[in-house]
């Protein structure tokens, strides 16, 4: 079985102690996405994450505060269109705070929207719910 991984973000405004927050999702046509992508040979989960981060929003790793004691994991098998192979794929999502970030979409991505943290949250159900539930479990410590 191809196993691949995949490292992200899930990227706040402001900081934790704000009663107000929102968080970053990439739009496609048909779905919402966190920016994220496939592991390069040799760097490590977070290098990815950042650098993904940066390709997708221009958002640098230098604008990030990164959580501590939080990390996503998650392993499903999606199929691919125009794929008979089953892939086991691990997400690896970080949580980071980012102040007023100007935003540059790759051409990956029709949009971005600044969703408001008013949990339970039901976006997509595979990867995206399941997060967001643990980064309410996290912020709720």
């Amino acid at each position: 079985m191809k196993q691949v991984k995949s490292c992200g973000f899930i990227i706040f405004t402001g900081n934790r102690s704000q009663p107000q927050k929102s968080f970053l999702l990439m739009k496609h046509s048909d779905r919402y996405d966190l920016p994220k992508g496939h592991i390069e040979p040799g760097e490590s989960d977070l290098e990815c994450a950042f650098r993904e981060l940066n390709e997708e929003t221009g958002i640098p790793a230098s604008a990030v505060r990164v959580e501590p004691g939080f990390e996503y994991r998650s392993i499903y098998h999606p199929k691919y269109a125009g794929q008979d192979e089953v892939i086991e794929k691990t997400l690896i999502i970080f949580l980071g705070w980012v102040d007023s970030p100007t935003i540059t979409i790759s051409t990956e991505h029709l949009g971005y929207e600044w969703i408001d943290w008013q949990p339970p949250h039901q976006i997509q159900a595979q990867t995206i719910d399941p997060l967001l539930a643990e980064v309410m479990a996290h912020f709720n410590d």
